[in-house]
């Protein structure tokens, strides 16, 4: 039993370590004090560990949870919002109802699923890209911290890609300990404790937050989690899942956590071989997962007090890092079909420019000009038509032909088989991320 709980723990680490800075800016770019912002971490990790033992005990299958990076690196994009950190929260609460409602209500999962996947991609890569370029800005205006973060998240991004981002972090730390203020953590509240906000309702955050909070999370995390639960072959039931999510993300909602899901890129550390020979087993590293995050979220104010040492700049820099994947991957859904590129390169572009309308986010408005695009650009393709052949040609066909074709139709290598087309396999495989 050692190596599943070792694959667990590592994947704790692996997943707190690469993105705990990306959660801390959102939440504090949203409006949250530094207490409020370490209770939210604090809160999530509890209900990972809540969540992923739950599930594991209950399935027996090594189903990973994560916080939602994508969601994180949302609210930085959006920053301060009207009624601050207290709407905010209330806009968490929404998406966790919208989890729950697209688990209990079929249709409404369809309907997530019926969003394209250019603008989907399009609309996370515009999200994240400011974050992504903040590397850039830091080693031009931070250089003797920023040049040994990004020089040793390059080297183990080459030789363990896995460690890339908890390196740059360690280097972060190590920079900030030379170069930073000399009290260091003196006079630091270290102790977890967790801050109540309540919650309030305010249909601008609501719009500019929930809902691309839950889509984002969908379309990023758990979509993307279960396809990569099926490569091992793993088919767990999609709806409890999200009710299970939902539920946790909404009783962490209250103390600062914005969103918990299906882990995406973690899951292959608990799911994988290697984890353990038996795949019956291997739902172990599930519950050592949660246990780790149990752990780690002791150390939230930990984690807060080292970021308010560092400038800024440098904790976007690190999150920015560990978002580099997400980008290329969210780039090459959005334009590698040629079909419907334009309408996704218009909310890339609507979604990264940052834009607040009617005290609504860029994200939102990315969705809209993006489907708009796309309804104007969409030409109904003609149907086709099967051409049968005539008697005539029917009739002059030589006995050697038919004799060849009887022998063909007879043999297999040789032997067509029926076309499937595009739609069908789409079809196809969101029945089966359904069930």
């Amino acid at each position: 039993m050692l190596p599943p709980i070792l694959a667990g723990l590592v994947s704790a680490i692996v997943g707190y370590a690469s993105s705990f800075t990306v959660v801390l800016a959102g939440l504090r770019a949203v409006g949250a004090t530094p207490a409020q912002a370490a209770s939210g971490l604090l809160a999530l990790c509890l209900a990972i560990a809540a969540t992923a033992i739950g599930l594991g005990l209950r399935y027996r299958m090594p189903i990973s949870i994560a916080w939602s990076t994508p969601g994180a690196a949302l609210l930085v994009a959006t920053g301060h919002v009207p009624g601050g950190f207290p709407a905010a929260a209330g806009a968490f609460l929404v998406a966790a109802a919208l989890m729950v409602a697209a688990g209990l209500i079929p249709g409404l999962a369809r309907a997530i699923a019926a969003i394209p996947r250019p603008i989907a991609g399009a609309m996370l890569a515009g999200v994240i890209l400011s974050l992504c370029t903040a590397p850039v800005r830091a080693m031009i205006d931070l250089p003797l911290l920023a040049t040994p973060v990004v020089l040793a998240w390059a080297v183990l991004f080459r030789f363990a890609r896995q460690w890339a981002v908890p390196g740059a972090l360690l280097a972060a730390v190590a920079a900030i300990a030379v170069h930073g203020p000399g009290g260091g953590l003196s006079g630091a509240a270290l102790r977890p404790a967790a801050a109540l906000t309540a919650p309030t309702l305010n249909l601008s955050v609501v719009v500019s937050i929930a809902v691309p909070l839950f889509l984002v999370t969908m379309a990023a995390q758990n979509v993307p989690g279960m396809a990569v639960m099926a490569t091992y072959g793993y088919q767990p039931p999609l709806r409890p899942l999200l009710v299970a999510t939902g539920v946790a993300s909404a009783v962490a909602a209250p103390f600062g956590g914005h969103a918990v899901n299906l882990a995406a890129i973690t899951a292959a550390l608990t799911a994988g071989p290697d984890t353990h020979p038996d795949p019956r087993r291997r739902w172990v590293a599930t519950v050592a997962l949660g246990a780790g995050q149990l752990t780690l979220g002791l150390g939230a104010s930990l984690a807060m007090a080292l970021v308010l040492l560092s400038p800024p700049l440098l904790v976007v820099a690190v999150a920015g890092l560990a978002l580099l994947p997400a980008l290329g991957s969210s780039l090459a859904s959005a334009v590698t079909e040629p079909e419907g590129r334009e309408a996704a390169v218009v909310t890339f572009v609507v979604t990264a420019s940052g834009t607040t309308i009617l005290g609504i986010g860029s994200a939102f408005w990315g969705l809209v000009a993006g489907g708009l695009t796309a309804l104007l650009l969409h030409r109904r393709r003609p149907p086709t038509t099967a051409v049968e052949p005539t008697p005539a040609a029917a009739s002059v066909t030589p006995p050697a032909a038919a004799s060849t074709s009887a022998t063909a139709s007879t043999t297999g290598p040789t032997a067509t088989p029926p076309a499937t087309t595009p739609n069908d396999n789409d079809e196809t495989e969101a029945a089966a991320a359904r069930s």
